[in-house]
């Protein structure tokens, strides 16, 4: 019975699908590079017109926090999580022109608030967005760019920059804090949304 249950919690975090080809790629603010790079492989093959990573920096730190992997690829000073998520696109063959910018986010519902800000300023419809996220922070964010974009289907694509994943996150007291503090997140901010 402790084995479905912790099955289901680990289902119901980590959101994932199969990419299809969208009319944007999202990226909640992030120090992980790893997000980005997965959204610039899925530009590079196509799947996307343009990328819109968003993201000024955390709420909690009142700074950005720095880059949190592969320190030695991106080791340039970065103001906001967004200048540091278009290096990382830069860096892996995005052209500039493909990325759009909202640097205003300082946590993940503002991150779809002021996404969907900027996709409605340029006059871009999304009838289908690709969210390259965290692997489980993906229903939170699925949960807020939903709310936000309420027409459009998406296809979450996650990466798990810090090991945490489906399989092993109640094996260790870091996976166990972490998806356990993504349900009470999910839980309380939902209750401020309704």
């Amino acid at each position: 019975m402790l084995d479905e249950f912790m099955k289901t919690i680990g289902d119901f975090v980590f959101a994932e699908d199969i990419p299809e080809k969208a009319d944007i790629i999202f990226i909640p603010g992030n120090g992980y590079p790893e997000m980005a790079e997965h959204a610039a492989r899925l530009y590079m093959e196509g799947y996307a017109p343009h990328i819109l990573p968003s993201g000024k920096y955390s709420v909690v730190m009142g700074h950005f926090s720095g880059v949190l992997s592969s320190k030695q690829d991106y080791n340039r000073k970065y103001d906001t999580e967004w200048e540091f998520l278009k290096d990382v696109l830069m860096h892996n063959h995005v052209p500039d022109h493909a990325i759009l910018k909202e640097d205003k986010a300082t946590y993940t519902y503002e991150n779809a608030i002021y996404s969907r800000k900027v996709t409605d300023g340029l006059g871009l419809t999304i009838r289908k967005a690709i969210l390259c996220c965290k692997s489980y922070h993906a229903r939170r964010a699925l949960m807020y760019y939903q709310m936000l974009y309420p027409d459009t289907k998406f296809y979450v694509c996650a990466d798990c920059p810090d090991g945490i994943t489906r399989e092993n996150w109640k094996d260790t007291e870091e996976g166990i804090r972490a998806v356990t503090g993504e349900v009470t997140r999910i839980i309380l901010q939902f209750q401020l949304m309704v």
